[in-house]
């Protein structure tokens, strides 16, 4: 492994960083305390970050000596709405919110970049460092572009990693093309009329109504999507009543859909909508079905898989760089920047709990790695 050697002494620094913000986790849109600290660490190294991008995003620009290309790294900044189970020291202090899907990480990367490249600039081009917020909700980079990105620190190409449990550590996974899947947010809202629980000839029973749409959502893939294709639909969220004796008035499903064709998730939706207008007849309930947020695939371009590809052979070595692997069944909203600019979305192995669930945690042992394939990137692209 040929980890950059400025980058490894700063790895302690990067360690701290990622365990502070780890501490520390908020929730998308509210990354007011993460974003301050990245500002506060990209002032203190002379860059001039623009904040509040987005809502909490944050931006810096690093000038190489001559005009060239310009190359974008994005790393994200929230956490998720959950318990903090790892046992670890720099635990989550904040009930309920954690940072379980590594982000704290990325961003400590990113600033691990940002130090070095401040202080060793490229010889052409620039780099645009990017703090996204709001990432888990998929609503993020939207913001960043709508709030002008793009016209703002506009970028020829651009970047992320994420950390892998389904990949051994030591190795890195970059895949030309379909990368993960894009997805739906949904929400299903069902109204219907309350009353006692003895008397539910007298109700409208909105539970009825939501455990027989959980059932029948569950059959959608199988019954609807062609076997050859990749598409799944989960509910992660059912909301009703407050006792034992009561049938309440309303309740709520939530979840997501997924998959690798644009047509595909289209389609789930449209049966998603159908099986609400089933059921609404059915039971007599008003049910309404609402889009939350979407994301298309994650499509990386094969001139920017291949120089991602590059860098991390340099770094990891080539025989630990992974061409081929199948694309993951997970969703991330850096496919609006990829829509925008050809790059790529990398993989680094670890070995940990699975993203998302309460016990896991970032490696720390990933942070001058991945600082160093950013960094070993941008010097091959810009010298």
């Amino acid at each position: 492994m040929n980890i950059l050697p400025q980058l490894q002494a700063i790895a302690p620094d990067m360690t701290a960083w990622r365990r502070d913000i780890h501490r520390h986790p908020e929730l998308s849109f509210e990354e007011n305390r993460t974003a301050a600290l990245v500002a506060d660490r990209l002032r203190e190294w002379g860059l001039n970050p623009e904040t509040g991008i987005g809502g909490t995003g944050v931006v810096a620009v690093i000038e190489g000596a001559a005009p060239g290309p310009s190359i974008a790294l994005r790393a994200d900044m929230d956490a998720l709405p959950m318990s903090d189970e790892g046992g670890r020291d720099w635990h989550s202090l904040t009930s309920g919110v954690a940072h379980a899907c590594g982000h704290d990480g990325h961003t400590a990367a990113l600033l691990g970049v940002a130090r070095h490249l401040a202080a060793n600039p490229p010889a052409s081009g620039r780099v645009v460092l990017i703090f996204q917020p709001a990432e888990e909700n998929g609503l993020g980079a939207r913001a960043m572009i709508a709030d002008g990105l793009l016209e703002r620190f506009a970028f020829d190409e651009v970047y992320a990693f994420h950390n892998m449990p389904l990949l051994a550590p030591g190795t890195a996974g970059v895949r030309t093309g379909s990368t993960l899947n894009g997805y739906i947010v949904w929400e299903v809202e069902i109204d219907g009329v309350g009353g006692h629980g003895a008397a539910f000839f007298k109700a409208t029973d909105p539970v009825q109504a939501a455990a027989r749409l959980a059932t029948e959502i569950s059959s959608i893939v199988g019954r609807y999507v062609d076997p050859a294709e990749s598409g799944l639909i989960t509910v992660c969220s059912l909301q009703a009543g407050t006792s034992h004796n009561i049938i309440p008035a309303s309740a709520k499903l939530s979840g997501t859909l997924r998959a690798l064709n644009p047509q595909v998730q289209a389609l789930l939706f449209d049966r998603l909508r159908a099986a609400c207008d089933g059921i609404a007849t059915l039971t007599g309930c008003t049910i309404r079905c609402n889009v939350l947020a979407e994301v298309p695939p994650c499509v990386n371009a094969p001139e920017g898989a291949d120089r991602a590809a590059a860098a991390c052979a340099a770094v990891l070595g080539a025989d630990a760089v992974i061409r081929d692997h199948a694309p993951f069944p997970f969703t991330d909203d850096f496919a609006l920047f990829l829509q925008s600019a050809p790059g790529a979305y990398l993989f680094l192995g670890q070995d940990s709990a699975m993203c998302h669930n309460p016990a896991y945690d970032f490696d720390d042992a990933l942070l001058p790695v991945a600082a160093s394939i950013f960094v070993t990137l941008v010097g091959q692209r810009l010298g």
